[in-house]
């Protein structure tokens, strides 16, 4: 548990600072393209997801589900699993080659896709961009298939610390855009082709240079590899296999995504698809601080003890997992939604920009317990090597999710829900289906293991949420007591972060009050952990 704890600790501080400085870098693109009611920053955005969304569609699963269990059974071979690794890098960096090369060619048709009501101006615009921003598809892979292989090797900290030299490039470079073009441009007619190249190559170069972070630390690994085309033998049938359903199962997320796109675009020049893209940002923030950095060394150790029989530990392992997310989980929900409205003029242009950039913050915030709890399950199934089940659940949250936006927006054309709500509409319906999908995949997950360590797991949750309630009226009084709406929280960009760290802090000072109160033994994992990603 020590080695997990310290594991956890370096990737929660990797993840901590690099989603810092992510938020540093989400400013000063702000202060380039705008965000709230500006076309601009839409099309740039719908540029920016394409490549992660065909990465995700393409790889994402399959890499963090499927590669790691492998990996570490090759472990066992004569030579450590070298020359698997690299039959397994060279067939990735080839797919992801060519699949990057086709993403370019169909860069009109996959904007298309996900703005379809755009004017052509604005769809052009967006086209420009994709063109320097879909490479970095390339490296988002290669990048996550040597951060996986590290990962399944206890190398924990460079994938998580590696990101802070992308969102570094990018500040530096998005300054540099400010001090020889200014800004904001929000306008369409504001870009021309010298602005879009240093706005869209700074980007791609960020992601370029995390996936070259990677490679000083590979002698860890303590593997020896090099191009290998003979793909026999890597078992590409029993991945195939695996892979099917994982990408089946990526496939209905991103139809609901494109469902999703659809719709929010219809509000642009209002709370759109950019303040969508923010409000999620800040909801990863915690996520992955804590979900990701949790489950990624538990993973490792759970996908050994499947490996190696030892069935009986894998019900202990998501108890420690599921309560050591959802005890900061919690905690940062009271905080968050209590400081939404500061914390978001941080993005924003005034205090209006920042109410309606909360509103979907907080819709998203509805389900950021269950969204980490199910991280812990679905690599769970992962570990049994079971990918059909995962797909299951996913499929029936991604048609609520995709059902819930096309019913908002049938209310915004009837007039019963505002346009500049629509995005904070879509994001509740995401939550909801969220809370569909976990029971779901916990009683499906009975096939595999039995569940009945998780009764005292949901018992425990039930002490978290009891004491997000007076965390959360606590903030909030404060934020009310600082003038609210109209006070100075919201005057300015630099003062809604102090503003959100006052309200946020004062809340999470009563929540660890709560917990002490209700003698909660996971108080003190919690505050272990947190001096752990301090220390590092």
């Amino acid at each position: 548990m020590a080695s997990l704890g310290r594991a956890s600790a370096i990737i929660g501080a990797g993840t901590m600072f690099s989603r810092v400085t992510g938020l540093i870098r989400s400013i000063v693109l702000v202060a380039v393209i705008g965000s709230y009611s500006s076309r601009a920053a839409d099309a740039f955005t719908v540029a920016a997801t394409l490549p992660t969304n065909v990465y995700e569609l393409l790889a994402a699963g399959v890499i963090t589900g499927i590669i790691v269990p492998q990996i570490v059974k090759a472990a066992a071979h004569t030579d450590g699993g070298s020359r698997y690794v690299s039959k397994l890098l060279t067939l990735g960096t080839v797919v992801l080659i060519a699949a990057t090369a086709v993403m370019m060619a169909l860069a009109p048709v996959l904007v298309w896709i996900y703005a379809p009501d755009w004017e052509p101006e604005q769809r052009a615009l967006s086209i420009a961009f994709a063109y320097w921003l879909l490479p970095q598809l390339l490296f988002y892979g290669i990048f996550a298939l040597l951060g996986e292989v590290l990962n399944a090797r206890k190398v924990f900290g460079p994938y998580s610390w590696a990101p802070t030299v992308n969102n570094l490039i990018s500040i530096v470079g998005f300054g540099a855009f400010l001090a020889v073009f200014g800004g904001p441009f929000t306008e369409l007619s504001d870009w021309d082709a010298p602005k879009i190249a240093l706005l869209g190559g700074t980007a791609t170069l960020g992601i370029a240079m995390q996936t070259v972070v990677l490679l000083f630390f590979w002698k860890r690994t303590k593997l020896h590899v090099r191009p290998d085309f003979r793909w026999r033998g890597i078992g590409l049938r029993h991945i195939g296999t695996l892979a099917w359903w994982t990408f089946l199962a990526v496939v209905v997320g991103q139809l609901a995504g494109i469902v999703q796109s659809q719709v929010v675009t219809r509000a642009s020049g209002e709370a759109s698809v950019t303040v969508m893209v923010y409000a999620w940002l800040i909801f990863m923030l915690p996520h992955s601080i804590v979900a990701m950095s949790i489950s990624t060394t538990y993973f490792t150790r759970l996908a050994e003890d499947v490996a190696a029989g030892r069935l009986d530990r894998v019900g202990p392992n998501l108890d420690e997992s599921i309560r050591a997310i959802a005890v900061f989980g919690f905690g940062f929900t009271a905080a968050i939604a209590a400081a939404s409205v500061p914390i978001t003029r941080v993005f924003t242009a005034s205090a209006e920009g920042a109410v309606a950039m909360a509103w979907v913050l907080c819709a998203y915030l509805l389900a950021l317990v269950p969204f980490g709890v199910l991280v812990v399950l679905r690599r769970g199934f992962f570990a049994f090597q079971d990918t059909r089940t995962p797909f299951i659940f996913s499929f029936v949250q991604a048609t609520l999710a995709a059902l819930g936006a096309a019913i908002a927006v049938v209310a915004v054309n009837l007039g019963a829900l505002p346009l500049g709500f629509l995005a904070a509409a879509v994001a509740f319906a995401q939550s909801l289906s969220t809370y569909v999908q976990l029971p779901l995949a916990l009683r499906l997950l009975r096939r595999h293991t039995d569940t009945r360590a998780l009764h005292a797991t949901w018992r425990a949750l039930g002490r978290f949420a009891l004491a997000a309630v007076p965390a959360f009226a606590a903030g909030w009084g404060v934020f009310l007591l600082l003038g609210g709406v109209d006070g100075w929280t919201t005057s300015d960009r630099f003062l809604g972060i102090a503003g959100g760290a006052l309200v946020g802090g004062a809340s999470l000072l009563v929540y660890a009050g709560a917990l002490a109160l209700l003698r909660a033994p996971e108080l003190s994992i919690a505050t272990g952990v947190v001096r752990r990603i301090l220390g590092r």
